[in-house]
């Protein structure tokens, strides 16, 4: 009886298998890992809901994925590495097609990675990179060049103070620690200021990203250092905290103290359209129609290139006050 009874189970899970194999009559393999229906199924690891920018990447994931036809598995890690882990293997132990993730932090993934290697599941880094050495164990990343902006931050610096021999105190708002966008936009600013030696990083701390730390950090900045001229947010949501923070202090900002920051959404385009930032970076958030579309070509097994950089501008104060009726973010 017990013979019989695994005979018909294999029978029935041989079957299943050849199900989720194909569809429509096709006999071409098609993904289908978790459903069985021949359905692309993706898991995706979010860093959090730090900022407005974020919250419009991950809306344009699940819409994307959606419109794809692909079930998405989302989890949002609140900005603490280990979650992001325990959510990738448990992705792989529900045995996704593909998984894809934007990265805490650059360092320490290489165990996961591998855990998804070998359980032959696809990996795809969106909008943060790691530093493994190892660029085997994921097939692409998709997201903006992080250098490239902080130097559009720098260069734009540099242009305005072309003409003044005086020194120029700037503080800096970092990203959250260890973390790509904030090591690399760090090094692009840092490396083109440093060609004139008036430019002087009084400060530079972290904000985590979030407009409440940059408020908090904008504070201890402006009590502990008198003559502030620029202040250079890794992103929006920071300066606008340290915008309440500059105000509060009883000073004009975009006039007594001029802001850089880099994203590029709706409320700090607003504050740029006000002068109370000075320069935007862009860097677009709305990588869900580029994800979709990579996962189904690595899944049919096309050749993809490893770095896809996402097109991006910078705005200034008229440029931004064109752009704010259309901004989808």
């Amino acid at each position: 009886m017990l013979r019989k009874l695994a005979t018909l189970l294999l029978a029935g899970a041989t079957a299943a298998t050849l199900a989720g194999c194909g569809g429509g009559g096709s006999t071409s393999a098609t993904p289908g890992g978790s459903g069985g229906d021949g359905k692309i199924t993706m898991g995706f690891a979010q860093v959090g809901a730090e900022s407005g920018w974020r919250t419009a990447n991950t809306k344009s994931i699940q819409e994307s994925a959606k419109s794809a036809g692909i079930d998405l598995k989302f989890s949002d890690a609140q900005q603490r590495q280990e979650n992001q882990i325990k959510a990738i293997r448990s992705y792989i132990q529900q045995k996704v097609d593909i998984i894809a993730f934007s990265p805490v932090v650059e360092s320490g993934w290489d165990p996961v990675l591998k855990e998804a290697k070998n359980a032959k599941i696809p990996v795809i880094l969106t909008d943060r990179a790691v530093d493994s050495k190892d660029t085997s164990l994921y097939k692409t990343f998709l997201g903006s060049d992080f250098v490239e902006e902080g130097k559009k931050a720098g260069q734009w610096l540099v242009d305005q103070y072309k003409d003044s021999k005086d020194e120029v105190n700037i503080v800096e708002l970092q990203g959250t620690t260890g973390s790509a966008p904030a090591n690399d936009r760090k090094a692009g600013f840092g490396e083109v200021i440093a060609s004139d030696p008036k430019f002087k990083i009084i400060a530079s701390q972290t904000g985590d990203f979030t407009r409440a730390k940059g408020k908090e950090v904008m504070d201890a900045f402006l009590k502990a250092n008198p003559k502030i001229d620029v202040l250079f947010a890794h992103n929006d949501d920071m300066g606008l905290g340290a915008i309440e923070a500059i105000e509060g202090a009883g000073k004009v900002p975009g006039k007594d103290i001029k802001i850089i920051t880099i994203d590029a959404v709706k409320d700090g385009m607003q504050a740029l359209a006000d002068g109370k930032i000075n320069y935007i970076v862009e860097c677009s958030p709305l990588l869900g129609p580029q994800l979709m579309d990579l996962s189904k070509k690595v899944l049919k097994g096309e050749q993809v290139p490893t770095r896809v950089v996402t097109e991006e501008t910078a705005f200034t104060q008229e440029q931004a006050k064109q752009a704010l009726p259309s901004r989808k973010y």
